[in-house]
């Protein structure tokens, strides 16, 4: 093997006066910048500080059927406050402190909605909290009267100081939300999925032997397929982990109580849904988060992109895998995956199909109950899939088949409260 080297002439030149001068400038513009960022990156006294605003949003309401004026799907109303937020402050003073905002709660009110924000800002110190929240109150109430088309009452407009642990705490338990970025490539190939890349992904453990995955709704509720539990119904014989590998795992809860969608009878593949309850609780972390539920309105396109994860196995007839993979796939129309030679009129209500019709990327076995997830503009991640079924794994015309989440978002609700 070759080698290229740099070799430095030893011949020396003369250097004029000017170019002194100019290598002088440029050399103190570099310290300049460099004790600028470290100042910035590691001084100490630089503080992430939380503050919960509340406002009004009048003549709005919450309501499924978005034909209706003045009326707003959940998500579009949350979307549209944050965005609102963004503007806000990302066009004021306060545009190098600020880093981002989340709504937390949306609360139908007389004449409205009430709105509860989590601001999070970036201070050199943590000194003169109540002199910040009444300068980003005051900026709040101001740009809201500038904006006259705004339906925000300006007087309704409420800003508090939170400590670091609530604020941190409050933004973690917001469903949707991942702390790595999105690097997703195949899931029968052999990808591993990043230390918390897919928070709400969890094991279904019999005998602690991987069975099943499933997607945490809440700090006491997963959701699942029906079909993980057609030999074994007994909550006391399972256990639910966490985290990206079965062992060793992240967490273990133990779980409290199964329910089967009362309509579901093996060997039919219709109302393929359970949901789990564990106890005790968790406690959300970057690591362990909950996913956010669709309403029961909200539609898919086909050809949209979704993700699914899973320990299953990497090829037809193989064992589940320790390390939690990842793969990203298509929505497939109804049109297209009820063809006679995809799988005709096996598809029935409740089910969809995601995947490709080449095959390769695919959920396999140990995969069953895990999510297919989607992600609005926002970064935030909804739950609109369940794995249920398919002919082998990856096979040309037979993609993955898929409980639809938002068919039962009303009987989820019914059994959790959520």
């Amino acid at each position: 093997m070759m080698y290229r080297t740099v070799r430095f002439g030893t011949q020396s030149r003369d250097l004029k006066p000017w170019m002194i001068v100019l290598l002088t400038v440029l050399l103190l513009m570099v310290v300049a910048v460099s004790i600028g960022l470290l100042i910035h990156f590691l001084l100490p006294g630089q503080n992430i500080e939380y503050y919960h605003g509340t406002f009004k949003i009048s003549d709005v309401r919450i309501n499924s059927n978005s034909g209706q004026n003045s009326t707003y799907q959940l998500e579009d109303l949350r979307e549209m406050s944050e965005n609102l937020v963004d503007e806000i402050f990302r066009d004021s003073a306060l545009n190098n402190h600020y880093v981002k905002n989340q709504v937390v709660r949306l609360t139908p009110e007389e004449e409205g909605i009430k709105a509860d924000v989590i601001m999070v800002f970036q201070f050199p110190s943590a000194e003169q909290r109540e002199v910040r929240k009444k300068k980003i109150h005051s900026i709040f109430i101001q740009k809201i009267r500038n904006i006259r088309a705004s339906s925000i009452n300006a007087s309704s407009v409420q800003v508090n100081a939170m400590s670091s642990s609530t604020g941190k705490l409050t933004v973690q338990a917001c469903c949707g939300k991942r702390v790595v970025p999105l690097i997703v490539n195949r899931i029968m190939s052999g990808d591993i999925a990043a230390k918390a890349a897919w928070p709400w992904q969890a094991s279904l453990q019999s005998n602690n032997i991987h069975q099943c995955g499933a997607t945490l709704i809440s700090n006491t509720w997963l959701v699942t397929a029906a079909h993980c539990f057609k030999k074994n119904p007994n909550p006391h014989q399972w256990t639910v982990s966490f985290g990206t590998t079965i062992n060793p795992p992240l967490m273990k809860r133990n779980v409290k109580r199964i329910i089967i969608h009362e309509r579901y009878h093996s060997p039919a593949r219709e109302y393929d849904i359970a949901v789990v309850q564990i106890s005790p609780r968790v406690t959300f972390s970057d690591d362990i988060r909950r996913v956010c539920l669709p309403e029961p309105s909200a539609s898919f396109r086909p050809n949209s992109t979704v993700y699914i994860t899973g320990f299953g196995a990497l090829f037809y007839g193989g064992e589940s895998q320790n390390d939690l993979r990842e793969a990203r796939l298509k929505i497939i129309s109804d049109d297209v995956c009820k063809q006679p030679h995809v799988y005709g009129n096996d598809i029935k209500f409740g089910m969809f199909c995601a995947g490709y019709l080449e095959g390769i990327y695919d959920a396999c076995r140990g995969d069953s109950g895990g999510p297919l997830v989607i992600k609005d503009l926002k970064d935030t991640w909804y739950l609109i899939g369940i794995v249920s079924w398919g002919d082998n794994c990856g096979q040309e015309n037979k993609p993955g088949v898929y409980t639809k989440v938002v068919y039962y978002r009303n009987w989820i609700a019914s059994k959790t409260g959520l």
